[in-house]
């Protein structure tokens, strides 16, 4: 099965550039992740804070069936442009992961479709590539093919 989230890595580089067409205007694909409501059905997690300006923060948690917190991420939100960009950090609680920055661009194809595109730098290549070891791609492929249903 082919992922329609797509993940460049180049060898060496500390960045990943992630890109997904959906087959939405791109004014809801902004919303998805931006609206609290909306974040937690098609991350399936749970939004403890998130503040949508700049200099806001950000914090999520998953749990498992029994309740028990198995993954905890967050950030600062430094730029907030509505329909168009977030720039912030992000950090995965207790993982070894070091915090990333992450330039989400939101980008109108026509009326009914758009483009995301999310470029993450990491501290360091290794870093990046263990990332990419665990099945990051797949998960998140997951979650926009989500996203896109929520319309």
């Amino acid at each position: 099965m082919e992922l329609k989230t797509k993940v460049k890595a180049e060898a060496g580089s500390q960045e990943i550039f992630i890109t997904r067409h959906f087959d939405l205007p791109v004014h809801l694909v902004f919303k998805a992740y931006t609206e609290a409501q909306l974040l937690e059905q098609w991350m399936n997690t749970k939004v403890i804070r998130h503040e949508n300006k700049k200099h806001g923060s950000w914090q999520i948690e998953t749990s498992d069936p029994q309740g028990n917190v198995v993954f905890k991420a967050n950030g600062v939100i430094h730029e907030f442009e509505v329909d168009s960009k977030i720039t912030r950090t992000f950090e995965m609680e207790n993982s070894g992961f070091p915090v990333q920055l992450e330039y989400l661009t939101f980008e109108s194809m026509g009326p009914d479709t758009s483009l995301l595109t999310i470029h993450t730098i990491f501290k360091s290549v290794a870093d990046r590539d263990n990332l990419l070891k665990m099945p990051f791609a797949f998960g998140l492929s997951m979650a926009h093919d989500k996203l896109q249903s929520l319309f």
